[in-house]
C-alpha cells in the first residue's frame, strides 16, 4: 500500500509539474504553434504580435495575426485582424482533446482574390488539405486535437480582387459567421483540420457575397464608359 501510495503521489507530482511547465509557456507556444505550423500548412507568412492566456481562467487575445497569400496572389494579405479573443477549458490542456470554449474573431481585413486558377482561399484549402495528407494518415493524427464550442467571425471588413485588377480592390459586404462545436462529432479535430473549417465558412459566405463574374463585367462596362466618354472629348 506504501509503494502503490508513493507512485501515485509521484505520479501526481509529475502530472503537477507538467502543467505547470504547459501554463508557464502556453503563450509562447500557441504563438509559435499558429506561426510555424500555420505557415507550413497554408504556403503562406503568418505572423502574431503576441498571445496572452490567463492560466487561472483560461481566456485571453491573440494580437494582430496576419494570413498571407500563397504565391501567385497579388494582394497584400488573405486575412489580418487585431484581436481574437478565446477562451479555453484550462483543465483539458493536459487531456488528449483540449476544449476551446469561445473563439472570437473582430472585424478581420478579408481579401477574397481571383487568381488564373483559384481563389486565395481555395489555394488555402488546397494547401492546407496537401499537407495533412490521406484522411488515413494525417501528420498530426498522434498529436492534440481540439473541441471549439463557439466560434465567431464578426463585423469583418472584406475585399475583393481579380487577377486583371492587378492588387486592387473592391468593398464587400460579408455578413457574421458563427460555427458550434465544431470537431465534437467526430471527438476532436486537428488544429489542421481547424484551419480549413474557417477557410471553408469565409470561402461559403464570400462566394455568397460575391460573383467575380459579375465583378468582371460590371468593372469592364465601367471602362467601357469611361472610354466612350474620354473619346467624346475629342471629337
Amino acid at each position: 500500500m506504501k509503494k502503490l501510495l508513493a507512485v501515485l503521489l509521484l505520479l501526481a507530482a509529475v502530472a503537477g509539474g507538467a502543467l505547470f511547465w504547459f501554463s508557464g509557456n502556453m503563450d509562447g507556444l500557441i504563438k509559435t504553434a499558429v506561426t510555424d505550423y500555420g505557415g507550413a500548412m497554408t504556403h503562406a507568412k503568418v505572423s502574431v504580435d503576441a498571445v496572452k492566456i490567463s492560466v487561472a481562467d483560461g481566456k485571453g487575445t491573440i494580437s494582430n495575426l496576419q494570413i498571407g497569400n500563397p504565391p501567385g496572389f497579388k494582394t497584400a494579405h488573405a486575412m489580418k485582424v487585431g484581436q481574437i479573443d478565446v477562451e479555453i477549458d484550462i483543465g483539458s490542456v493536459t487531456k488528449d482533446v483540449i476544449v476551446i470554449r469561445r473563439i472570437a474573431i473582430k472585424a478581420p481585413d478579408v481579401i477574397y482574390e481571383k487568381g488564373d486558377a483559384m481563389t486565395n482561399f481555395d489555394a488555402i484549402q488546397k494547401n492546407i488539405a496537401d499537407y495533412l495528407g490521406p484522411a488515413d494518415s494525417k501528420k498530426e493524427s498522434k498529436g492534440k486535437k481540439l473541441i471549439v464550442e463557439e466560434l465567431t467571425i464578426r463585423d469583418a471588413k472584406a475585399q475583393a480582387s481579380a487577377a486583371f485588377m492587378e492588387g486592387k480592390t473592391l468593398s464587400v459586404a460579408l455578413p457574421d459567421i458563427t460555427l458550434k462545436d465544431i470537431g465534437k462529432a467526430k471527438g476532436g479535430i486537428t488544429p489542421g483540420e481547424l484551419g480549413q473549417e474557417v477557410a471553408r465558412a469565409l470561402k461559403a459566405r464570400l462566394s455568397a457575397a460575391l460573383s467575380f463574374d459579375r465583378m468582371m463585367k460590371s468593372t469592364g462596362e465601367a471602362l467601357g464608359k469611361a472610354g466612350s466618354a474620354i473619346k467624346g472629348l475629342f471629337k
